[in-house]
């Protein structure tokens, strides 16, 4: 009876691991949902939290390091959204924008990785409300796990609707 109890416990409650891949590349797939999400969103103190205390976003806003920087870059995303939408003066409820992320690839090397993802941007941003695709491209990471979390170290982001923004051709993996 003992044998079967833990072969039953070992069948229907699997270990944990704190470092194995498949562990990590759940936190790492929730990290990049969190950055979506409070980009969407444009919560600074969230979107900032997702790098560490010196991470560097390169984007279409420019090169920016560290997380006061990166946190006071979303906070002026919102406060000019936040104008434009006092400014309507259309009666329209206030127009959205959503990314979705796509086609994750990641390599785990002890407490460091590295993470390549397709993304799309869609909004509706227009007198009926209805939903368009506006650009698309992907992302280049470095993440590193500190404190048994993992963080963007930097996190290039190519925009293949702005030509200094595109990738090069190149494969990204």
């Amino acid at each position: 009876m003992k044998k079967l109890a833990a072969l039953l416990l070992v069948v229907f409650v699997p270990p944990v691991f704190a470092d194995d891949y498949a562990s990590d590349r759940a936190q790492i797939e929730n990290l990049m949902a969190k950055y979506i999400f409070a980009l969407d969103w444009q919560d600074g103190e969230v979107y900032a939290s997702t790098f560490t205390e010196d991470g560097v976003l390169d984007s279409a806003g420019g090169v920016v390091q560290g997380r006061k920087a990166i946190r006071e870059m979303i906070e002026k995303l919102r406060a000019a959204g936040d104008k434009r939408f006092a400014d309507d003066k259309s009666g329209l409820r206030r127009a959205r924008a959503r990314h979705t992320v796509s086609n994750v690839f990641i390599e785990v090397n002890g407490n460091t990785a590295r993470a390549r993802a397709y993304w799309l941007h869609y909004n509706n941003n227009n007198p009926e409300r209805s939903g368009v695709v506006d650009s698309f491209g992907h992302y280049e990471d470095e993440l590193v796990k500190q404190n048994g979390q993992w963080l963007f170290k930097k996190r290039h982001v190519f925009n293949e609707q702005r030509a200094p923004r595109a990738a090069p051709d190149r494969f990204p993996l």
